[in-house]
């Protein structure tokens, strides 16, 4: 299957590269190009891309409010852990850009650097299509565990905690730390559907969006250390 993208950025030598490195990966093309966050959003809900590639600084609308625009509201209840609808890889010049924590915070599936590589980037775009996050390298665990110090731990949120199982507790922590349903299948060794399953009703107990999302949940509420 196709996966379909769409890139915005303000600078037009940012959307040509992206476009020529992705428009040759045989399962990915590029639908449409977008100036900036506005036109993203717009562009967004004509095409219905799999993934939106979205710049964080931009002009008319960054790339933080077009990420909440295009997601919707982020309190609705998943249905899964399927992919489902467009998501949105983030594109920074700085792995630690105070903008990415409030885009993860927004709904955002992860980032990756502007001067990551040809395959890297390609395999963002699937990790991210897939309804993965984009959390295995490890820049991006720094990211979460800086962020997870920026935010603040109420007590409603660490009562969620207490609603999940103790297997659902090992599996979002799991998650947290970046690992793939088939790595969390073969950490504790169960099938790799019944991780899906469980990862579904983690998202769904805990009221949130996707992997990313529990992630950060799981760094905020204190169930997973940084480092």
């Amino acid at each position: 299957m196709t996966i379909r993208v769409l890139i915005a950025d303000d600078q037009a030598m940012v959307r040509e590269g992206f476009s020529v490195l992705l428009g040759a990966q045989a399962d990915i093309e590029v639908v449409g190009e977008a100036v900036n966050g506005r036109d993203a959003v717009d562009k967004a809900a004509e095409l219905r891309p799999d993934v939106v590639l979205m710049d964080v600084r931009m002009p008319v609308l960054d790339g933080l409010a077009a990420t909440r625009l295009i997601l919707g509201d982020a309190d609705r209840p998943p249905a899964d852990d399927a992919s489902c609808g467009t998501k949105v890889l983030v594109v920074t010049t700085f792995d630690l850009d105070e903008y990415v924590y409030q885009a993860l915070r927004a709904g955002a599936a992860g980032f990756v650097l502007k001067d990551a590589s040809a395959q890297t980037l390609a395999e963002a775009v699937r990790v991210v299509a897939a309804g993965d996050a984009m959390l295995s390298p490890s820049v991006t665990r720094r990211l979460l565990a800086e962020f997870a110090r920026h935010g603040t731990a109420g007590g409603p949120t660490r009562l969620l905690v207490e609603q999940l199982t103790e297997r659902e507790t090992e599996v979002l922590a799991l998650v947290a730390r970046g690992l793939s349903n088939a790595e969390i299948a073969q950490s504790l060794v169960i099938a790799e559907q019944t991780v899906k399953t469980h990862v579904g009703r983690i998202l769904t107990k805990l009221g949130l969006r996707d992997r990313t999302q529990a992630a950060i949940f799981a760094f905020e509420t204190g169930l997973v250390r940084p480092g």
